[in-house]
């Protein structure tokens, strides 16, 4: 069974997810469009959905660099090997989306990492936000432009293009 809840944290209402093998989804609902869970899920708290939002509420208060949570992301065998290459990404740094395939060993395919990115669905916990342009400068983010210069405000990296932060 998967259980989800909102809960309201430092950057707005964030919907938690989680199976019994572990996180299956964080989305930032701020500025999103509408979200809705599967309907076979259950609107209803775990341990897991309220330890990871106390893991969140910690990292966005500056106090935690790295997420201490079971993960289950769904998704194909490349996507998975794309999300743990951003779980390898130190907080306070960045990595461009050449970087990361050249990590996978094939510099042809920025376009699938980069789509792989867009799909992640444990946004934050599974750093997505720490993808950058090979230039520096902030590309798409599912929260927005302005929600991953915040993210990468917050653990001091360094880019190009600071949006407006509100």
């Amino acid at each position: 069974m998967t259980h989800y809840k909102v809960y309201e944290t430092a950057v707005g209402p964030v919907a938690i997810a989680a199976d019994e093998a572990g996180i299956v989804a964080v989305q930032l609902l701020a500025g999103a469009s509408r979200w809705e869970a599967p309907a076979e899920w259950a609107n209803s708290a775990s341990a897991l959905t309220d330890r990871a939002a106390r893991e969140l509420a910690e990292y966005l208060a500056g106090d935690r660099r790295q997420f201490d949570l079971p993960l289950n992301p769904r998704g194909t065998e490349f996507q998975r090997r794309v999300w743990a290459l951003l779980q390898a990404i130190p907080y306070g740094e960045t990595r461009s989306y050449r970087e990361q395939a050249e990590a996978l060993g094939n510099v042809k395919a920025i376009r699938a990492v980069a789509r792989a990115n867009g799909a992640n669905p444990i946004a934050i916990v599974i750093p997505c936000h720490r993808v950058i342009g090979a230039d520096g400068s902030l590309t798409g983010y599912a929260g927005g432009l302005d929600m991953k210069a915040r993210l990468l405000t917050l653990e001091g990296a360094r880019f190009v293009d600071q949006p407006r932060l509100v």
